[in-house]
Formats: C-alpha cells, structure tokens, sequence
C-alpha cells in the first residue's frame, strides 16, 4: 500500500501513513501519498494584524511537516456563524484533523460536537466554543485581572473607567471583560467608577466613534481597557489635542503601530497573546491526537507577555 501503485481508497491509506508514523517507519512516502493526513486550519479577519499574525505562523509551520502532511488554512466571515458552521460539518475536501480560531455561536458549536462526536480532533486555538476540544491560548480572566491590576496600581487619579471589546460573539472578550471588573473589584478602588463595556467589532471607524462618545460623554475618563482590537484606531483619537491626557490605556497585541503608541505614551500597557505560540501548539495536538507525535504534549495556557515603552 506505501509502494505508490495507487487503487486503495484515500481513507485507507491515511490510516496506514498513521500507523506508520506511529510505528516509526523509517521509509519516504511515495509522491502518490504525499499531502494525504490534511489538517485544516479555519480562520477569520485575514485583515487584521493578529491572525495575519497567526496565519503566518502556521504557514511557517507547514513548511516544516513532512511531506504526507498538509496544513489548509481557510479564511471565513466571523459575521456569518452558518456558513461557518456549515464548512465545519461539510467540508469542501477530506479532512483530518481541524484547527480554528472562530466566534462562539450555536450552530458552530453543534457543527463541532458532530465532527467530534465521528472522530475527527478538534483544536481550538486563541477563541473557543463551549465544546469538547482541545483549547489552545492565554487565561483571559487572569488577562482580565492584570489589566485591572494595573490600572489600579500604576494610575493614581480616580475617575471613570471603560472597557471595549468586539462584542458578544467571543467567549474570550467575554472572560476579559469579566478578569478586569473582577480585578478592579478587588483591588478595591472605591474612586473608581466601572459600569460601561462599549463595542466596536473591531472595526476602526466604530472604534474610534465609541472613544470619542465617550469622552465626551465622560470628561473624568481616566482609565481603558480594549479587550479587543482596533487599538490604532483608539491610539489615534487619544493623540488629540488633551484628549488623552492622564488616561491609561490598556490594550492586547503587539504591533507596529501600538509599539508607537506605547513609545508615545499613548497606551501604557500591551498585553500579548504569543499567536506564533498558539499556532506551533494547536498543531503539536493536532498531530498528537493523530497519533504522529507519540510523545505527549502539554497544554498549559499560553503566557501572556506584558509589554510597556522600556521593553518593547
């Protein structure tokens, strides 16, 4: 069956290639199988500079597997949970394993329940659904918590205090949001005043409106927490004339552009999830649950590295 001759079902051969590996049998595949254990890594926001970030990564990461395996990363609308969860339960091609990094929504939960429930692993990797699956990324509460932690410690002026994320739609937002009003709860800062998330999907002009809304709507604005993205967005309306002054701004990822901010004094905190990270793990258990890495593989959360001006 590993001679190339062909005429066996590509199933079959997949679980033989497995076994094989498993075995660690030492021959090249032949051409003819090459590509057959196919690992499908589904994505969103292809524009944005985290998952350009994280795609990168896998690409990088597929370069180096042997040659029967294929990594297929996918690109799929975050505002269209069916079509999501339809690609998940019927996909274009044959897959063996599946990585994805989506939004939490009920379809897409019983999309992946019913590809696990008939055995194909499941990853998921920096987002998750409530779903039996491996999960690969940072403690968002404690995320949260640090954020909160802080803007407590390190701003002395008290004030309003706002958070931003995307939306509903992630479950990590979601456990920011509640690590940093549980935080700022225990930190115990009485001068403090947190009762407003604001959402702006990510997108730069919304993000930009929501930040002028508020402080306009709340002259005493003295700390924010994005737990989501559009950071330059945000970085870009603080840079106005004293619109920023004395605000601590507490953001996630690093990029070009909120290095900037941090250099500037714009934003006083970055929070970075490590994507390249995220993906090298999300394929170590991929494969592991394949049965081609024998050796286990822990997954522990990712370390989040809080970055500021003087360790950029």
């Amino acid at each position: 069956m590993l001679n190339g001759r062909g005429g066996v079902r590509p199933q079959t051969v997949e679980k033989v290639i497995l076994a094989a590996r498993a075995l660690g049998y030492p021959r090249e595949m032949p051409e003819v199988h090459r590509g057959l254990i196919r690992i499908e890594v589904m994505l969103v926001r292809p524009e944005t500079t985290f998952f350009s970030r994280l795609s990168q990564a896998f690409e990088r990461i597929a370069a180096t597997l042997d040659p029967s395996i294929t990594l297929h990363r996918t690109f799929l609308d975050e505002a269209r949970p069916e079509a999501i969860a339809s690609r998940i339960a019927r996909p274009p091609a044959r897959r063996s394993a599946l990585i994805c990094a989506i939004p939490d929504h009920g379809a897409i939960r019983a999309a992946l329940t019913q590809i696990t429930d008939a055995g194909i692993p499941v990853v998921q990797a920096v987002s998750r659904a409530p779903v039996r699956a491996d999960y690969v990324g940072i403690d968002n509460l404690a995320a949260g918590r640090t954020a909160a932690l802080l803007l407590a410690r390190m701003q002395p002026h008290g004030g309003r205090v706002v958070a931003l994320c995307h939306s509903g739609i992630y479950q990590v937002h979601r456990e920011r949001i509640r690590g940093f009003s549980e935080g700022l709860a225990r930190q115990g800062r009485a001068d403090f005043r947190f009762d407003a998330v604001l959402f702006h999907h990510d997108d730069a002009l919304a993000a930009s409106e929501a930040l002028g809304d508020a402080l306009a709507r709340w002259p005493d604005l003295v700390g924010l927490y994005n737990a989501g993205g559009a950071n330059a967005s945000l970085a870009a309306v603080l840079r106005g004339p004293g619109r920023g002054r004395g605000i601590f701004f507490v953001g996630h990822e690093l990029t070009e552009r909120s290095a900037a901010a941090l250099r500037e004094g714009v934003m006083s905190i970055v929070l970075d999830q490590a994507p390249e990270e995220q993906a090298r793990r999300a394929v170590d258990l991929a494969l592991s649950r394949l049965g081609i890495l024998t050796t286990p593989v822990a997954n522990p959360p990712i370390r989040f590295t809080t970055i500021t001006a003087e360790n950029i």
